[in-house]
């Protein structure tokens, strides 16, 4: 006959409770909310013109995907080729 014995320690995530679980995920919730810096704004990247090199770049990692994923590599392609002023 075996036995199996085993052992858990304090600090293990496994026998929380409910409520010590709802906690913990409010307190990363609010965390991550509070992390976040209003009134910074960046110019968008849509606005930016899109320089020769990324548009190739894009041609180039479509080319790679033309034998196992097709539709991913229509993809890149619609998106080289759209043009954003």
């Amino acid at each position: 006959m075996s036995t199996a014995t085993y052992t858990s320690s304090a600090h293990t995530s496994a026998g929380l409770s409910y409520t010590e679980n709802l906690g913990r995920a409010a307190r990363a919730f609010l965390a991550a909310l509070l992390a976040v810096t209003p009134g910074v704004k960046a110019a968008p990247a849509a606005k930016s013109k899109r320089d020769v090199g990324s548009v190739a770049e894009l041609y180039r990692l479509a080319g790679g995907y033309d034998s196992i994923q097709p539709s991913l590599a229509q993809e890149l392609r619609a998106l080289a080729s759209v043009d954003r002023d």
